[in-house]
């Protein structure tokens, strides 16, 4: 029995992520014991295991698809970009240092490739399936040698590989026929077939298509997923956030109370866990947008200020694009502003960098009375406290220690004693990210920032974010049973790839192409 499949994308953003995840729910309704795992993931959106191990968000929620706990197992490398053509590497959780591009494929990557297989292997010790999801493309031959996350996974474990292609960007079949032509010949007896993502209209009309790309390739497709809003888990990159997107687009959602509440988010350099706004999106009648210019703030009831890898660099954006005095301004009026993580550094009144951008002393926004510095060690915890009068929850991933010297208490021990953040007027602060996610405690916030604003909006009393995660969930699983070949996935599962699948040529080039980084 194989115990596992990989799921690989013709392209980053092919959808590999939410198929895993589907996957997982699909197989844990069925009463298989599955797992998530992704050896690589580059990614600012992260969480952190109850263990205090930092993992890409991505495979905490396709664990939280597979009804499992997170850990460190499901993502043992972790690559967060911080500019400058370097990253941060997260070996099994913790922060072991930067690297450059150059430095990480010539030769770290391949060293990690044991540590890789060894967690793979205590996870297929322990689950009955074991999911792979894959990076970007398995046929990107410069990283071909270097590779740990697509066909370098799948080879060592014997995994079958089911191949993801978005046909709503165009070319499914090119991307499909080009992906396996470029693989080598031990590679391409492991691609075992295909899955079209994101379709649109009558899937009839796509069956000659997909009649020639089996006669060209011997390889069938496992299924054609029809296009749909609002499904996206919470994404590696870019700036979908999917539970905004689900009530952008729900005609069911109006305002609970006479009035909307308008939030924007300054889009900061290097924004990092911008899944934080999921939970206000989630709310009806709160509307969500991303800005970068300062007159986009003017009609906003709340400003989030987000997480960021660069808070420096951000703080250093937000005074170039006018968004800086904005916010001073905001302040001065008691409109409401919320600091989150690197947004909440950026709130105080310095910085004292030496590890993140080196910048030694930097003077912040003066709109909180907290002073940062960053700290070598990182921060890597899951509190839980109060605030407003209700229980919250989070997570904290920071190099950031905050002394406040002065403000209100925010996050407090329930006792009064405070833990994080701190509030001045109408403006908050705290490190801790997915606090929002604490219904009682957002819809205390939510009616602060109504009263502050003089907006008659009123938080829905039933909106339960958890449960509208667990859904979205429960539709992909649905996405998977109804629109793809089950049974051949499941055979896949089992038995691996079939045997005697054709080569398609050209394949892999025959000595190595020289990486282009």
């Amino acid at each position: 029995m194989s115990g596992g499949l990989l799921v690989a994308g013709t392209t980053s953003d092919a959808g590999k992520s939410v198929v895993t995840a589907g996957i997982c729910r699909w197989l844990v309704r069925r009463g298989v014991k599955a797992a998530p795992f992704k050896a690589q993931n580059m990614s600012l959106n992260s969480f952190v295991t109850r263990e205090g191990a930092e993992i890409g968000r991505a495979q905490a929620m396709q664990a939280q698809a597979a009804r499992v706990e997170p850990t460190a197992l499901m993502n043992p490398v972790l690559l967060k970009p911080g500019g400058d053509r370097s990253s941060q590497v997260v070996l099994m959780g913790r922060p072991v240092g930067e690297m450059s591009a150059r430095g990480y494929h010539g030769g770290r990557q391949e060293q990690l490739l044991s540590t890789v297989t060894d967690c793979l292997e205590q996870l297929r010790g322990t689950y009955d399936a074991v999911i792979c999801e894959g990076a970007g493309s398995p046929a990107e031959i410069n990283l071909r040698r270097t590779d740990i996350v697509n066909m370098g996974i799948a080879r060592a474990a014997r995994f079958p590989v089911v191949v993801v292609g978005d046909i709503d960007r165009g070319g499914v079949f090119a991307s499909f026929f080009g992906t396996t032509a470029l693989l080598a010949p031990e590679d391409q007896e492991l691609i075992a077939g295909y899955l079209v993502n994101k379709f649109r209209g009558d899937v009839s009309l796509l069956e000659p298509g997909l009649d020639m790309l089996h006669d060209l390739t011997g390889r069938p497709t496992y299924g054609v997923l029809p296009f749909a809003h609002g499904l996206g888990i919470d994404e590696e990159d870019g700036l979908r956030v999917s539970l905004r997107g689900t009530v952008r687009e729900s005609a069911v959602a109006p305002p609970h109370g006479e009035d909307v509440l308008r939030v924007a988010v300054c889009a900061v350099p290097l924004m990092s866990n911008f899944t934080d706004v999921d939970a206000l999106a989630a709310e009806p009648g709160v509307v969500v947008r991303f800005v970068d210019r300062a007159e986009e703030l003017a009609d906003a009831d709340l400003v989030v200020v987000p997480g960021t890898r660069g808070t420096v660099k951000a703080l250093a954006w937000l005074r170039e694009r006018g968004l800086a005095d904005a916010l001073r301004r905001r302040a001065a009026e008691g409109r409401p502003v919320l600091g989150i993580c690197g947004g909440y550094q950026i709130l105080g009144e310095h910085i004292e960098d030496d590890v993140e951008s080196r910048a030694g002393r930097v003077d912040a926004l003066g709109l909180l009375p907290v002073r940062v510095r960053f700290d070598r060690e990182k921060t890597l915890a899951r509190p839980s406290g109060e605030a407003l009068g209700a229980p919250v929850e989070g997570y904290e991933i920071h190099h950031g220690v905050a002394e406040v010297g002065g403000g209100e208490p925010f996050l407090t021990d329930g006792r009064g004693a405070p833990l994080d953040g701190c509030r001045s007027g109408a403006v908050w602060g705290t490190h801790w990210h997915g606090s929002l996610e604490s219904d009682a405690f957002r819809r205390r916030f939510l009616t602060e920032v109504a009263r502050l604003t003089g907006r008659r909006f009123v938080p829905a009393p039933d909106t339960c974010f958890a449960g509208l995660r667990e859904e979205q969930l429960d539709r992909l699983g649905d996405l998977i049973e109804e629109h793809a070949d089950t049974d051949a996935l499941w055979r896949l599962i089992e038995s691996g790839a079939p045997s005697g699948l054709p080569f398609i040529p050209p394949g892999a080039p025959a000595t190595p192409v020289k990486e282009a980084l």
